[in-house]
């Protein structure tokens, strides 16, 4: 693939790039790689349980209804399939299998995505799974996930979740010497009395660092890690 910068002269001068070659097999979507490598036509999987009996059924006849339609190429016989085809493809190619529904809806135009995706990708629950955590509306690709656990993880998701494991930890740290030292200075104004080698205080502290772990650990996941 050779990409060159090139200006543009209008109303106003811009720099933009043009494709000048490009590598077909770059135009392969991961529902055609793990086809290939299977021996089988490229269709789409649900990772839903069974149990759903209803979501299965309506993901067999969208499935079934026609051939797998590629995002690389310009096909306007089945526009949905197309475009749960075009998110599929758009969270195979991210470090985390999600990206927030608002970033996809800036790319409106340009990937051809209808007014409605939201309302589109909650009718595929065996493909997407819409989550509203942190009132941010994500779409995640569940065949990427073992319950809360990414199936491959990218070496660069390995060391990010250690490094935030490494400065969750500090962080802990820190706010337990601040705790601590909140405490003296409270004992010695005399506003409290500590109790020494009590039991109740240390299940009660042990619980309470329990707590203060999920907490801290929620917030500093979501500024470092959140997809907005």
């Amino acid at each position: 693939m050779l990409i060159e910068p090139y200006l543009r002269y209008g109303r106003h001068n811009t720099m933009e790039i043009e494709l000048v070659e490009w590598d077909p097999q770059l135009a392969t979507s991961a529902v055609e790689l793990s086809a290939t490598k299977n021996g089988q036509e490229p269709h789409f999987t649900c990772s839903l349980p069974s149990s759903w009996m209803q979501s299965h059924k309506r993901f067999e006849e969208f499935n079934s209804r026609s051939p797998y339609i590629s995002p690389y190429v310009s096909n306007q016989m089945d526009e949905e399939k197309r475009t749960v085809a075009m998110v599929h493809e758009l969270l195979s190619l991210t470090l985390w299998k999600k990206l927030s529904i608002l970033k996809l809806e800036h790319f409106k135009r340009e990937f051809g995505l209808p007014e409605q995706l939201n309302r589109l990708l909650l009718h595929h629950p065996c493909i997407f799974y819409v989550s509203n955590r942190y009132k941010i509306y994500t779409v995640v690709l569940r065949e990427g996930y073992n319950g809360s656990e990414l199936v491959e993880k990218d070496p660069v998701v390995v060391a990010k979740e250690r490094l935030g494991e490494l400065m969750q930890e500090g962080l802990h740290e820190y706010n337990q010497r601040r705790k601590v030292l909140n405490l003296e200075k409270k004992r010695k104004r005399g506003e409290i009395e500590l109790r020494k080698n009590s039991q109740e205080e240390i299940n009660d502290v042990a619980a309470l660092d329990k707590v203060e772990r999920r907490e801290e650990r929620e917030r500093f996941y979501k500024v470092l890690f959140d997809d907005r």
